[in-house]
């Protein structure tokens, strides 16, 4: 993708991995796993994402993912498409309700506990054209595989930002592309670099419109 956004992808960008809400949090009622099989080292998205699914799935049993989204945690290099912590927003269609959670391999408190943390249940208006639910199924490339096509394709410009860390972001905008996509990008919108990668043929994604 170009190195200068255009004002109508940066909106995109921002409605994609947005969840809005209009009232204030509540906490949500669900039990965190065991904390302690966590690995110490950083992981991909998709290990992140099944160990966060789970937990979204005693909370609401038709919950649905809309939003994987890389941090970062003192201690820990995100590394090649790893991090050492993720975020997810899940959705209830049932509750109109929708949840953040995170998973870090390791604790940063008091905050962060090592593990699966869940957030604050929000009101969801449900899906929309720019924020559609995925499913666990569609990522086939993991955050991994997403970095290497990325990296061959920002090979110019990184050759003199050698020093900047990508961070990754995974959604699903049916309005534009006809599979979820992971947004990985370096820098900001106005100096940076950023590649949107197909999740099931890890190839460079293209708009359908």
């Amino acid at each position: 993708m170009p190195r200068n956004l255009s004002k109508v992808a940066v909106l995109l960008i921002a409605i994609l991995f947005t969840v809005a809400c209009s009232e204030p949090p509540k906490t949500a009622s669900v039990q965190a796993p065991d904390k302690s099989s966590a690995p110490s080292g950083p992981v991909s998205g998709k290990t992140a994402f099944w160990a966060m699914y789970k937990t979204a799935y005693t909370w609401s049993k038709d919950a649905v993912p809309l939003k994987l989204e890389s941090k970062s945690i003192t201690g820990v290099k995100n590394d090649a498409g790893t991090a050492g912590m993720w975020s997810a927003t899940f959705g209830s269609p049932s509750k109109r309700e929708a949840v953040e959670m995170s998973y870090a391999v390791v604790a940063q408190l008091p905050d962060v506990a090592k593990g699966v943390n869940v957030g604050h249940s929000v009101p969801w208006g449900g899906p929309t054209s720019a924020v559609t639910p995925f499913q666990g199924s569609d990522i086939v490339f993991d955050s991994d595989a997403a970095y290497k096509t990325a990296v061959a394709h920002a090979q110019s410009w990184l050759k003199d930002h050698s020093d900047k860390e990508p961070t990754f972001l995974l959604g699903n905008n049916s309005g534009t592309f006809a599979t979820p996509v992971w947004y990985v990008a370096w820098g900001d919108t106005k100096s940076g670099y950023r590649v949107f990668v197909n999740t099931k043929t890890g190839e460079v994604a293209k708009p359908v419109r």
